[in-house]
């Protein structure tokens, strides 16, 4: 499902469990790869494909996504994000969930292969009509004709689905993130290429549609290719109760995620100007990027091996509190810096006519370390066999979150950013009070982990702020350039002094090297 900027694909952080050997994949399912020697072994090097792959193809995507970001105008993201509301609807139906379920079975047949295949097709030549279906109503509901005619276009991308959603599920239960790797990367390329092209030949809107067809088409023909998955798809779904029955279940949960997404675009964007939701989708863009894009593939690595674990319950516990503690390490001098070179950060990077962006970013960075310690919680708990537990915690968000849109949208893109500062600490609350138990982690464990990286970041922001302040008038890229380092020097030497045990533990993962626990 492409993103609202960029067009990449989300999925479901790392750990290191016991030294087990994993069940072996079916021998008559096509594209399965060997194994390596032990879960460990596994999670590493996929990690290291998953997690480094993404890096590369963000990077490649971002360097276009940021050009093509200049030279479009707010409006053109405005519209795209309109479509967006019908496009993730329509993804939480398309199969993915249904993969899920072929990963999270100990052994495969080929028949539940061609199966799955069969269910793909059914479900995405369904899901193609009737967006083409919904495109009218729209039209009609944003009060802008050519929504309509972007949706009809867009109705290609289901085409691509069967062809992405078999191979990931098989290579991903073989923990093969390498394969994937290369058609993410060599997608990415295709699709920034085509951005950027569609860009600068004058397309506008339309270079927002072009880039993401492009990006599946080439990622599912890499991708089918590397799993060797073409095959002949069958339509008798007798016996495949489980797989559907947990698809079903994956999808509530979509459902409930959707809701709590695309609710701020869906009553933002017949309230807002196409400008002004463009402003704030561009925002919320930005401050997103580490959730939306670093999270999903170390969460992918994550279910892959917690299913594993499913043994060994401490196992999942302690590999969850470690990946908390790796991702908030990263992500809260993230978040916290955002927020306090928002100004000089959007016009280095956007330009001038998107300075209303940075209050906006501002805000909205501060509510998004209770996103990204939230999105953590699904794949620990859906591994365990509790899939009712995301789809509960995914109606209370979209409970809370709705009612704060709602609330928020009368004073602009402001009042939402406020409504995400008033609502995430909530979600995530009740979410933590729910699956915390399930997955054998008690709060303070998750509290002693974020600690250190979230009192490092906030007095790096404090810092950095004073040090802006500070400064004499300065074009805005030579005040980055010398706050984003201030920033770096004052993160690094707090979590020296007061962190050590955990910058060791980090060092420790990023050499391999095991950690005692």
């Amino acid at each position: 499902m492409p993103d609202t900027m960029d067009t990449a694909i989300p999925a479901p952080t790392p750990a290191n469990g016991p030294e087990t050997v994993p069940p072996p994949a079916s021998a008559d399912v096509p594209g399965a790869p060997a194994e390596p020697a032990s879960l460990a072994g596994q999670v590493r090097s996929a990690l290291i494909w998953r997690s480094g792959s993404q890096i590369v193809a963000q990077m490649v995507q971002w360097c276009a996504t940021f050009l093509v970001i200049r030279i479009l105008a707010p409006a053109d993201y405005g519209l795209f994000a309109m479509c967006q509301v019908i496009l993730t609807f329509m993804a939480m139906l398309n199969g993915y969930g249904l993969a899920s379920g072929l990963i999270q079975q100990k052994k495969i047949s080929q028949r539940e292969v061609r199966q799955l295949f069969g269910m793909l097709i059914v479900l995405n030549g369904a899901l193609a009509i009737a967006q083409l279906s919904l495109a009218p109503l729209a039209s009609a509901y944003y009060r802008q004709p050519i929504v309509g005619d972007m949706l009809r276009v867009q109705a290609l991308l289901y085409l691509t689905t069967p062809f992405i959603a078999l191979p990931y599920a098989l290579l991903s239960r073989a923990m093969d993130f390498r394969h994937q790797a290369k058609a993410n990367i060599t997608a990415s390329i295709a699709s920034a290429s085509a951005a950027l092209g569609g860009a600068l030949y004058g397309l506008g809107v339309w270079t927002l549609v072009l880039a993401p067809i492009v990006l599946f088409s080439v990622r599912g023909a890499m991708m089918t290719w590397s799993a060797r998955s073409l095959v002949w798809p069958s339509f008798n779904f007798r016996g495949a109760g489980t797989i559907a029955r947990y698809g079903g279940v994956m999808a509530a949960g979509q459902l409930f995620w959707f809701l709590q997404s695309q609710a701020d675009v869906f009553i933002a964007g017949r309230s807002f100007s196409p400008h002004t939701l463009g402003i704030y989708t561009t925002s919320l863009f930005l401050t997103q990027i580490f959730v939306s894009k670093f999270v999903p593939p170390l969460n992918e690595v994550a279910f892959s091996a917690y299913a594993r674990m499913q043994a060994d319950p401490d196992a999942i516990g302690r590999a969850f509190v470690k990946g908390v503690r790796m991702v908030m390490i990263v992500a809260m001098p993230f978040y916290m810096g955002l927020a306090a070179t928002a100004e000089p950060l959007v016009l280095t990077v956007l330009g001038d006519k998107w300075r209303e962006t940075a209050p906006v970013v501002q805000l909205l960075a501060l509510a998004m370390p209770f996103m990204t310690l939230q999105v953590l919680f699904t794949p620990a708990s859906d591994a365990r066999g509790r899939p009712g537990i995301g789809v509960r915690n995914g109606a209370t968000g979209a409970l809370i979150l709705t009612i704060a849109f709602l609330v928020g949208v009368r004073w602009g893109p402001t009042g939402m950013g406020i409504a995400w500062i008033a609502a995430y600490p909530l979600y995530l609350a009740i979410s933590a009070w729910r699956t915390l138990p399930v997955i054998g982690v008690h709060a303070r464990e998750i509290v002693r982990a974020v600690a250190s990286p979230a009192v490092a970041a906030i007095a790096m922001a404090a810092i950095v702020t004073l040090v802006d302040r500070s400064l004499p008038p300065l074009d805005a890229h030579w005040r980055l350039a010398v706050l984003v380092p201030v920033g770096a020097a004052v993160y690094a030497s707090w979590m020296g002094l007061f962190a050590r045990p955990t910058i060791r533990e980090l060092i420790s993962v990023a050499r391999k090297q095991p950690t005692p626990e």
